[in-house]
């Protein structure tokens, strides 16, 4: 049992309400995240209801990662993934499955991450964000080899949104584990559903 159990939706405070409009950034890059047949995420969303002032101040970041970031939504999503494997935080990892199929990492990719920037077949650019994401977690800085490759390849602010990207998912996959937070009712249903057929954007099976 989570350590702090989610309130249901109809317990939220009213301030839950503007909390949850602060994932809309102002000047979207990226478009929203599909709803059809992915997570609802109810149990994260029923952890930060009991602190509607905390949500809004980090869901104000989060909508910037998701969906005002200067990478890819590719990009964004092999460093969550990286994280979430990392962070062992099964509860991240399935959530963003999803939407690493959206961002349009095939099944191969998403399995391959697992075995990290020294796996074959990564070309120079997503080897470097991967092993970005280890040093950030392992050392609190990217590497000198590392911030070459990266730099050669993207600009100031697009360096700065990997820095915060997997500092914005190391904090929430701290959270879930600290806080113990259950698996949705919903995940094993979507799964196994995506699981038994393709979803749209190359869903196919995974073995993690």
């Amino acid at each position: 049992m989570a350590r702090i159990p989610p309130l249901p939706i109809r317990e939220w405070p009213a301030e839950m309400r503007d909390a949850l409009a602060a994932m809309d950034p102002p000047e979207p890059r990226h478009p929203p995240a599909l709803k059809q047949d992915r997570p609802m995420a109810r149990n994260t969303l029923g952890t930060f209801a009991h602190h509607p002032a905390l949500a809004r101040a980090f869901f104000t970041f989060n909508g910037h990662v998701l969906r005002a970031t200067t990478l890819s939504e590719r990009q964004r999503e092999l460093l969550i993934m990286r994280v979430a494997l990392l962070r062992k935080s099964g509860y991240e990892w399935v959530q963003h499955l999803f939407m690493a199929r959206d961002a349009g990492l095939s099944d191969e990719e998403v399995s391959r991450i697992a075995y990290g920037p020294d796996a074959p077949f990564w070309d120079p650019l997503d080897a470097a964000l991967l092993r970005a994401t280890d040093e950030l977690i392992d050392d609190g800085a990217i590497g000198e080899t590392t911030w070459a490759v990266l730099a050669s390849a993207l600009d100031a602010r697009q360096l700065l949104d990997v820095i915060f990207t997997v500092s914005a998912y190391d904090a929430i996959a701290r959270m879930f584990k600290s806080v113990e937070v259950e698996m949705d009712d919903d995940l094993p249903e979507l799964t196994a559903r995506a699981n038994r057929k393709q979803l749209p954007h190359n869903g196919a099976e995974i073995t993690h």
